[in-house]
C-alpha cells in the first residue's frame, strides 16, 4: 500500500509551494489542542494557528458540539431569498461587538471574497449615486488575497507578477504617513474619483508582519472620508483578538466604513467571511430599479454550521479566560523579543498581541525569494514546531490555548535558530 506522501505526490497540488525545490509536506493524521499529530506518531506544535485562523486550538469540544447540533438541525441552504437563525444571530452578535457601530453584515466564504465584496460595494455605491469613482487607494506593501480584485489592491510582487497586466491600477500610500504622504493623499482625493481606501489596521500580515501606526491610518481615513471615499479595514488576519483587543480597528479614532473579517471567525473549522457596513450604505442599494441591486454571492454564503461555530467561537474569544490567555502570550512574546535583541542576525523584533515577528538578516536573496525560509522550516520541524517564515521574516502566532511550557519551547527554538545563523 502506498504511503500518504506517495499518494499526495501523485495527485495533489499544494498552494504557495514550488515542487521543484523538493519540499516534503507534513503528513498530518490528527490534531488536538496546540498539537498536530503526524502519520508516524510525532507531535508538532502548531506555531502558526494553521494560517492564523485556529484561535482556540484543534478539536475544541465546544466548537464540535456547536457543529454537531447545527448539522442535525440544518446543514446548508442557499442564502439568496432564504434566511436562518444562525446567520441572523451571528450578524446580530458581530454588530454588537464590532467597533464603530456597524449595522449590516454581508456573508461570503473567505478573506479574499470579503475584500471583493467591500471593493465592489464601494465602486457600485458611487455608481448608484450617479458618480464615476473608480480609483482605489491602498497601503504600499499590503496583502489582501489572491482573487483578482484582492490581488490588485495588494503589493505587486512575485505572487502577482504573471497577472500584472490584467490587474486594475491602484494608487498606493506609504505606511510612514509623512507630511508628503498626507499631501499626496489630499491630492488624490481632490481629483474626485477615489472610490475607497483599503488598509490592514495595525499589522500588515503576509506583507511581512509590518506594524502600522494607528494615528497614520486615522489621518488618511479622515481625509478620504472628508472627500466622500469609503475606508475599508481588512481585519481578515487581525480580527478576533490577534492584536490584543478583539479588533485592531478599535484602536482607530476614525471609523472605517467597511470591515472585512474571516480566518479566526470559525477558529479554523469551516470557511466563512463577513463584510460589515452601516445601514446608511445598505439603504443606498434599495430601489425599484433592479440595476441598483448588489449582484454578488457564493454557494456557501452564511452556511448554518459555519455560523453556529462562529457564534460558539466568539463566546470563547470574548471570555475572561481567553482575554487572559492572550495577555499571557503577549507577555511571553515580549520577554522573548528582549532576548532576541542580542543577536546580530535579528532586526526589529516586535510584538503586537499574540504576534511575535522579527526580520532575519541573511547573505542571500531578500524577501520571499530568501532561502532562509526553507532552512528555518526544516530546523523548527526537527524540533517539533511548525513555523513557516514569510521569506526572511520569522513570526510566531500560536493558538490562544498554548501553555507556558509550549510557549517557552518555541521561544527557545527561535533563539537557538537565530543564534546559529
Amino acid at each position: 500500500m502506498k504511503s500518504l506522501l506517495e499518494r499526495d505526490r501523485e495527485r495533489v497540488w499544494h498552494p504557495y509551494t514550488q515542487a521543484g525545490f523538493g519540499q516534503v509536506p507534513l503528513p498530518v493524521s490528527s490534531a488536538k489542542g496546540s498539537e498536530l499529530i503526524l502519520e508516524d506518531g510525532r507531535s508538532i506544535l502548531d506555531g502558526l494557528s494553521s494560517w492564523w485562523c485556529c484561535l482556540h486550538g484543534h478539536g475544541d469540544a465546544r466548537l464540535s458540539k456547536a457543529a454537531t447540533t447545527q448539522f442535525e438541525t440544518l446543514d446548508h441552504v442557499l442564502f439568496a431569498g432564504v434566511t436562518h437563525e444562525p446567520a441572523v444571530a451571528l450578524a446580530e452578535r458581530l454588530c454588537s461587538v464590532a467597533p464603530h457601530h456597524f449595522e449590516r453584515v454581508f456573508y461570503s466564504d473567505n478573506g479574499s471574497t470579503a475584500i471583493e465584496v467591500a471593493l465592489k460595494l464601494s465602486v457600485q455605491l458611487a455608481r448608484n449615486r450617479g458618480e464615476r469613482k473608480t480609483t482605489i487607494v491602498a497601503l504600499e506593501g499590503g496583502y489582501h488575497g489572491d482573487t483578482f480584485g484582492a490581488m490588485a489592491v495588494g503589493a505587486r510582487s512575485i505572487f502577482s507578477a504573471p497577472f500584472d497586466e490584467l490587474l486594475f491600477s491602484v494608487e498606493y500610500l506609504s505606511i510612514d504617513g509623512t507630511e508628503a504622504d498626507i499631501q499626496r493623499c489630499e491630492d488624490l482625493c481632490k481629483r474626485g474619483d477615489v472610490a475607497c481606501f483599503i488598509f490592514e489596521p495595525l499589522v500588515q500580515g503576509a506583507g511581512g508582519m509590518r506594524f502600522v501606526d494607528a494615528k497614520v491610518m486615522d489621518r488618511y481615513c479622515q481625509i478620504f472620508q472628508r472627500y466622500g471615499a469609503l475606508c475599508i479595514a481588512d481585519e481578515v488576519m487581525t480580527g478576533f483578538g490577534r492584536t490584543g483587543g478583539l479588533f485592531a480597528s478599535s484602536e482607530l479614532t476614525a471609523a472605517p466604513d467597511l470591515l472585512c473579517l474571516s480566518k479566526g471567525i470559525t477558529s479554523g473549522t469551516l470557511p466563512l467571511a463577513v463584510t460589515l457596513c452601516r445601514d446608511s450604505l445598505y439603504r443606498e442599494f434599495i430601489s425599484s430599479d433592479h440595476s441598483r441591486t448588489f449582484f454578488h454571492g457564493h454557494t456557501y454564503t452564511a452556511n448554518p454550521i459555519a455560523c453556529a461555530i462562529a457564534l460558539a467561537s466568539l463566546d470563547i474569544t470574548v471570555s475572561d479566560e481567553c482575554v487572559a490567555q492572550r495577555l499571557r502570550i503577549e507577555r511571553a512574546h515580549r520577554a522573548c523579543a528582549e532576548l532576541l535583541l542580542r543577536y546580530s542576525r535579528v532586526q526589529s523584533p516586535r510584538v503586537k498581541g499574540t504576534i511575535l515577528a522579527l526580520d532575519l538578516v541573511s547573505d542571500g536573496l531578500k524577501g520571499y525569494r530568501s532561502g532562509i525560509a526553507q532552512q528555518a522550516r526544516e530546523f523548527f520541524i526537527e524540533r517539533g514546531v511548525l513555523l513557516r517564515p514569510l521569506g526572511d521574516v520569522l513570526y510566531f502566532m500560536p493558538p490562544y490555548c498554548f501553555s507556558d511550557v509550549e510557549l517557552a519551547r518555541v521561544h527557545a527554538a527561535i533563539e537557538e535558530f537565530v543564534g546559529q545563523l
